[in-house]
């Protein structure tokens, strides 16, 4: 059952991920690390998020990591992550990876996909102007189209408008259905397989995984008991603990930095 955070109470799940031997902090970006904004480029992690990070990751034993939808290129530039960062990135739901002292790793995308990818969007291109304030975003392995401008009578039919698209020339492709956003992708990873992929190369006795959108749930419901969920915000999920939005995650990673720095004093 999810329950609240209250900061002001000690909590042994906190506590307990906290002092977890070997800690993995996994967050989505948007809505989780920073609000959700209305252009998608503009986004930022708020300053308590960045300062619990800073925080997290010179501990021993303890791996920060950005999971997101976003294709790498993209998760990089609005996490203003520098090819010295300690902070892994899952990007594209997993399926690319970049990891400190080793860059990115080839994520294989074949020259096939992109070119089905490419003249999806010219289409989608000149459909899509006929939806004031919708717009397009090129994944490495796919498109999302972006409705949060939009008035959401025009958001819903230029959704249905792209499922048509999609439906007629690349059925196969995974469908994501998000906050105001549509995804498709010629690859099939989700966030579930970013965290089967970290837990195992980080060797991680505990996961704390942090989203607020439908497509966090996929990660949510493979941790253990010896993990910890959070959801931002509202919405069904198999979290354990659910806190307002971002600034709180700031705060919640804040305490665990806490403990944890405490705990190996």
């Amino acid at each position: 059952m999810t329950r609240g955070w209250d900061p002001d109470v000690s909590d042994a799940a906190v506590t307990a991920i906290a002092r977890t031997p070997r800690l993995l902090v996994a967050l989505d970006f948007d809505g989780t690390a920073s609000e959700l904004v209305t252009d998608p480029m503009a986004a930022r992690a708020v300053p308590a998020v960045s300062d619990a990070i800073a925080r997290l990751a010179v501990l021993p034993d303890t791996t920060v990591a950005f999971v997101s939808g976003r294709s790498l290129v993209h998760l990089r530039e609005i996490a203003e992550h520098a090819d010295d960062s300690p902070i892994v990135l899952a990007g594209s739901h997993g399926a690319q990876y970049w990891y400190p002292g080793a860059g990115e790793q080839d994520a294989g995308g074949t020259d096939e996909e992109r070119e089905l990818r490419d003249a999806l969007l010219d289409e989608l291109a000149s459909l899509m102007g006929e939806y004031p304030g919708v717009e397009l975003e090129t994944k490495t392995f796919g498109i999302g189209i972006h409705g949060r401008p939009a008035d959401a009578a025009v958001e819903k039919a230029a959704f249905a408008r792209a499922d048509e698209v999609f439906a007629r020339r690349a059925r196969n492709w995974r469908r994501r259905a998000g906050d105001r956003i549509l995804e498709f992708s010629s690859r099939d990873e989700g966030k579930d397989a970013a965290i089967g992929a970290l837990r195992a190369r980080t060797r991680a006795t505990g996961v704390l995984f942090a989203g607020d959108d439908v497509t966090d749930e996929d990660a949510m419901r493979v941790l253990t008991a010896e993990d910890l969920g959070v959801r931002v915000g509202p919405g069904e999920t198999a979290a354990t603990l659910r806190v307002d939005d971002p600034q709180q995650i700031g705060r919640l990673l804040g305490v665990i930095a806490t403990e944890r720095s405490a705990g190996r004093e």
